[in-house]
Protein backbone atom coordinates (compact mmCIF):
# COMPACT_ATOMS: atom_id res chain seq x y z
CA UNK A 1 0.00 0.00 0.00
CA UNK A 2 3.07 2.64 -1.13
CA UNK A 3 2.34 5.25 -3.18
CA UNK A 4 5.97 6.70 -3.55
CA UNK A 5 5.99 9.20 -6.80
CA UNK A 6 2.42 9.06 -6.78
CA UNK A 7 0.44 12.37 -7.96
CA UNK A 8 -3.05 12.61 -5.24
CA UNK A 9 -5.71 14.98 -5.81
CA UNK A 10 -8.76 15.06 -3.55
CA UNK A 11 -11.87 16.92 -3.16
CA UNK A 12 -13.56 18.11 -0.12
CA UNK A 13 -10.98 17.46 1.70
CA UNK A 14 -11.03 20.42 4.46
CA UNK A 15 -12.78 18.13 7.32
CA UNK A 16 -13.40 14.45 7.94
CA UNK A 17 -13.03 12.17 5.36
CA UNK A 18 -11.33 13.89 2.60
CA UNK A 19 -8.81 15.53 5.38
CA UNK A 20 -7.67 12.16 6.94
CA UNK A 21 -7.01 11.00 3.10
CA UNK A 22 -5.12 13.85 2.34
CA UNK A 23 -2.67 12.79 5.28
CA UNK A 24 -2.92 9.15 4.60
CA UNK A 25 -2.23 9.46 0.91
CA UNK A 26 1.22 11.58 2.07
CA UNK A 27 2.31 9.21 4.63
CA UNK A 28 2.23 6.79 2.20
CA UNK A 29 4.07 8.73 0.29
CA UNK A 30 2.16 10.75 -2.15
CA UNK A 31 2.41 13.87 -3.32
CA UNK A 32 -0.89 15.76 -2.78
CA UNK A 33 -3.17 18.20 -4.08
CA UNK A 34 -6.41 18.98 -2.04
CA UNK A 35 -9.65 20.89 -2.57
CA UNK A 36 -12.42 22.34 -0.66
CA UNK A 37 -14.66 25.54 -0.72
CA UNK A 38 -13.64 26.46 2.75
CA UNK A 39 -10.23 28.72 2.24
CA UNK A 40 -9.60 28.74 6.05
CA UNK A 41 -9.12 25.29 6.97
CA UNK A 42 -7.85 24.24 3.43
CA UNK A 43 -4.91 26.58 4.39
CA UNK A 44 -4.59 25.17 7.84
CA UNK A 45 -4.84 21.70 6.77
CA UNK A 46 -2.00 22.18 4.73
CA UNK A 47 0.14 23.81 6.87
CA UNK A 48 -0.74 21.39 9.11
CA UNK A 49 0.35 18.23 6.34
CA UNK A 50 3.69 20.33 5.59
CA UNK A 51 5.03 20.24 9.36
CA UNK A 52 4.22 16.75 9.37
CA UNK A 53 6.92 16.13 5.71
CA UNK A 54 4.03 15.86 3.56
CA UNK A 55 4.51 18.05 -0.50
CA UNK A 56 1.02 18.93 -0.53
CA UNK A 57 -1.05 22.08 -2.20
CA UNK A 58 -4.25 23.65 -1.07
CA UNK A 59 -6.28 24.50 -4.09
CA UNK A 60 -9.94 26.36 -3.42
CA UNK A 61 -12.42 24.80 -5.25
CA UNK A 62 -16.23 24.39 -5.60
CA UNK A 63 -16.90 20.57 -7.57
CA UNK A 64 -20.39 22.24 -8.84
CA UNK A 65 -18.15 24.56 -11.15
CA UNK A 66 -16.98 23.15 -14.52
CA UNK A 67 -14.15 26.32 -14.77
CA UNK A 68 -12.89 25.41 -11.46
CA UNK A 69 -12.30 21.54 -11.57
CA UNK A 70 -11.20 21.97 -15.36
CA UNK A 71 -8.46 24.45 -13.46
CA UNK A 72 -7.74 21.99 -10.61
CA UNK A 73 -6.69 18.95 -12.39
CA UNK A 74 -4.67 21.30 -14.73
CA UNK A 75 -3.11 23.12 -11.23
CA UNK A 76 -2.53 19.49 -10.06
CA UNK A 77 -0.28 18.45 -13.00
CA UNK A 78 1.27 21.90 -13.59
CA UNK A 79 2.47 21.65 -9.76
CA UNK A 80 3.26 17.49 -10.06
CA UNK A 81 3.92 16.84 -13.98
CA UNK A 82 1.02 14.34 -13.55
CA UNK A 83 -2.22 12.09 -11.59
CA UNK A 84 -1.76 9.12 -10.41
CA UNK A 85 -5.17 8.72 -7.85
CA UNK A 86 -7.99 11.04 -7.66
CA UNK A 87 -10.47 10.90 -4.55
CA UNK A 88 -13.65 12.65 -5.13
CA UNK A 89 -14.85 13.13 -2.02
CA UNK A 90 -16.74 16.01 -1.62
CA UNK A 91 -20.37 16.00 -0.92
CA UNK A 92 -23.22 17.39 0.80
CA UNK A 93 -26.41 15.59 3.06
CA UNK A 94 -29.86 16.95 2.51
CA UNK A 95 -32.56 17.86 5.03
CA UNK A 96 -34.36 15.21 7.04
CA UNK A 97 -37.62 15.18 5.56
CA UNK A 98 -40.34 12.55 3.61
CA UNK A 99 -39.57 13.27 0.19
CA UNK A 100 -42.79 15.52 -0.29
CA UNK A 101 -41.34 18.02 1.67
CA UNK A 102 -38.07 18.20 0.41
CA UNK A 103 -37.31 21.27 -1.91
CA UNK A 104 -36.46 21.54 -5.05
CA UNK A 105 -33.87 23.96 -4.43
CA UNK A 106 -32.38 21.87 -2.24
CA UNK A 107 -32.77 19.21 -4.33
CA UNK A 108 -30.65 20.62 -7.30
CA UNK A 109 -28.02 21.86 -4.64
CA UNK A 110 -27.38 18.82 -3.90
CA UNK A 111 -27.20 16.93 -7.21
CA UNK A 112 -25.09 19.30 -8.15
CA UNK A 113 -22.52 18.95 -6.12
CA UNK A 114 -23.41 14.90 -5.29
CA UNK A 115 -23.94 14.15 -8.72
CA UNK A 116 -22.69 16.66 -11.32
CA UNK A 117 -19.82 17.50 -9.45
CA UNK A 118 -18.52 14.43 -9.44
CA UNK A 119 -19.22 13.91 -13.22
CA UNK A 120 -17.46 17.00 -13.51
CA UNK A 121 -14.37 15.27 -11.48
CA UNK A 122 -14.17 12.15 -13.48
CA UNK A 123 -14.15 13.93 -16.86
CA UNK A 124 -10.86 15.82 -16.50
CA UNK A 125 -9.09 13.58 -14.04
CA UNK A 126 -9.76 10.72 -17.11
CA UNK A 127 -8.80 13.04 -19.67
CA UNK A 128 -5.40 13.77 -18.13
CA UNK A 129 -5.17 9.72 -16.91
CA UNK A 130 -5.56 8.86 -20.67
CA UNK A 131 -2.58 10.87 -21.84
CA UNK A 132 -1.02 8.76 -19.41
CA UNK A 133 -2.37 5.38 -19.84
CA UNK A 134 -2.62 4.51 -16.18
CA UNK A 135 -4.58 6.24 -13.19
CA UNK A 136 -7.32 5.25 -10.17
CA UNK A 137 -9.99 6.90 -8.91
CA UNK A 138 -12.00 6.14 -6.04
CA UNK A 139 -15.33 7.79 -5.32
CA UNK A 140 -17.23 8.17 -1.72
CA UNK A 141 -20.65 7.01 -2.45
CA UNK A 142 -22.14 5.93 1.12
CA UNK A 143 -24.26 3.04 2.42
CA UNK A 144 -27.03 5.23 1.04
CA UNK A 145 -25.80 4.17 -2.80
CA UNK A 146 -26.34 0.39 -1.88
CA UNK A 147 -29.74 0.75 0.26
CA UNK A 148 -32.42 3.45 1.69
CA UNK A 149 -32.94 5.26 4.60
CA UNK A 150 -36.18 7.18 5.76
CA UNK A 151 -36.04 10.65 5.27
CA UNK A 152 -33.33 11.12 2.74
CA UNK A 153 -34.46 10.66 -0.73
CA UNK A 154 -32.10 13.16 -2.64
CA UNK A 155 -29.08 12.05 -1.00
CA UNK A 156 -30.10 8.64 -1.45
CA UNK A 157 -31.03 9.46 -5.17
CA UNK A 158 -27.17 11.32 -4.98
CA UNK A 159 -25.41 8.27 -3.88
CA UNK A 160 -26.90 5.93 -5.68
CA UNK A 161 -26.09 7.54 -8.71
CA UNK A 162 -22.54 7.68 -7.64
CA UNK A 163 -22.00 4.03 -8.25
CA UNK A 164 -24.07 4.27 -11.57
CA UNK A 165 -21.24 6.62 -12.57
CA UNK A 166 -18.45 4.77 -10.98
CA UNK A 167 -19.67 1.29 -12.42
CA UNK A 168 -19.96 2.85 -15.71
CA UNK A 169 -16.63 4.60 -15.92
CA UNK A 170 -15.12 1.61 -14.58
CA UNK A 171 -16.07 -0.46 -18.10
CA UNK A 172 -15.80 2.14 -20.10
CA UNK A 173 -12.09 2.48 -19.06
CA UNK A 174 -10.57 -1.03 -17.89
CA UNK A 175 -8.77 -1.94 -21.23
CA UNK A 176 -7.15 2.21 -21.23
CA UNK A 177 -5.37 1.56 -17.84
CA UNK A 178 -7.74 3.64 -15.47
CA UNK A 179 -9.28 1.68 -12.20
CA UNK A 180 -12.48 3.04 -11.17
CA UNK A 181 -13.67 2.09 -7.51
CA UNK A 182 -15.57 3.36 -4.76
CA UNK A 183 -15.89 3.45 -0.70
CA UNK A 184 -19.44 3.33 0.73
CA UNK A 185 -19.13 4.16 4.36
CA UNK A 186 -21.28 3.48 6.91
CA UNK A 187 -21.59 5.68 9.86
CA UNK A 188 -18.31 7.68 10.38
CA UNK A 189 -17.50 10.26 13.40
CA UNK A 190 -17.35 13.38 10.88
CA UNK A 191 -19.35 16.38 10.93
CA UNK A 192 -21.61 15.28 8.64
CA UNK A 193 -23.07 12.51 10.84
CA UNK A 194 -23.01 14.54 13.39
CA UNK A 195 -25.40 16.91 11.77
CA UNK A 196 -27.40 13.58 10.00
CA UNK A 197 -28.00 12.17 13.40
CA UNK A 198 -29.21 15.49 14.83
CA UNK A 199 -31.54 16.33 12.12
CA UNK A 200 -33.14 12.48 13.05
CA UNK A 201 -33.21 13.37 16.66
CA UNK A 202 -30.70 10.22 17.21
CA UNK A 203 -27.89 10.40 19.19
CA UNK A 204 -24.20 8.86 18.59
CA UNK A 205 -25.02 5.96 21.08
CA UNK A 206 -27.54 5.16 19.87
CA UNK A 207 -27.03 4.76 16.34
CA UNK A 208 -23.78 2.64 17.17
CA UNK A 209 -25.99 0.35 19.54
CA UNK A 210 -27.14 -0.73 15.78
CA UNK A 211 -24.10 -1.77 14.64
CA UNK A 212 -22.57 -5.09 15.16
CA UNK A 213 -19.18 -3.84 16.39
CA UNK A 214 -20.57 -1.51 18.60
CA UNK A 215 -18.99 2.31 17.16
CA UNK A 216 -19.41 4.87 14.88
CA UNK A 217 -16.35 4.56 12.39
CA UNK A 218 -13.35 6.70 11.98
CA UNK A 219 -12.44 9.13 9.22
CA UNK A 220 -8.68 7.58 9.27
CA UNK A 221 -10.37 3.76 8.61
CA UNK A 222 -11.92 4.69 5.41
CA UNK A 223 -8.75 6.71 4.52
CA UNK A 224 -6.61 3.48 4.41
CA UNK A 225 -9.86 1.73 2.28
CA UNK A 226 -8.80 4.22 -0.08
CA UNK A 227 -5.14 4.08 -0.11
CA UNK A 228 -5.54 0.48 -0.53
CA UNK A 229 -7.78 0.92 -4.19
CA UNK A 230 -5.13 2.73 -4.87
CA UNK A 231 -1.94 1.17 -4.66
CA UNK A 232 -1.20 -1.82 -6.57
CA UNK A 233 -2.17 -4.22 -4.12
CA UNK A 234 -5.40 -3.47 -5.60
CA UNK A 235 -4.57 -3.81 -8.98
CA UNK A 236 -7.11 -6.31 -9.85
CA UNK A 237 -10.54 -4.41 -8.77
CA UNK A 238 -12.23 -1.94 -10.74
CA UNK A 239 -16.43 -1.37 -10.74
CA UNK A 240 -16.92 -2.19 -7.23
CA UNK A 241 -18.48 -0.71 -3.83
CA UNK A 242 -16.14 -1.27 -0.84
CA UNK A 243 -18.12 -1.43 2.18
CA UNK A 244 -16.80 -0.06 5.56
CA UNK A 245 -19.78 -0.38 8.16
CA UNK A 246 -18.62 -2.02 10.97
CA UNK A 247 -21.10 -4.88 9.92
CA UNK A 248 -24.27 -2.55 9.78
CA UNK A 249 -25.60 -4.15 6.29
CA UNK A 250 -25.04 -7.69 7.47
CA UNK A 251 -27.58 -7.64 9.70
Amino acid sequence: MKLENKVALITGATSGIGKATAKAFGVAGAKVVFSGRREPEGKATEAQLRDAGIDCLFVRSDVSNEAEIKSLVQTTVEKYGRLDCAFNNAGIESPAKPLHEQSIEDFDKLMAINTRGLFLCMKYEIQQMLTQGTGVIVNTSSLGGLIAFPWTSPYIASKHAVMGLTRAAALDYAKQGIRVNAVTPGATATEMIDRSLARMGITADDFASTIPMGRIGQAEEIAQAVVFLCSDAASYITGQPLVIDGGFTVN
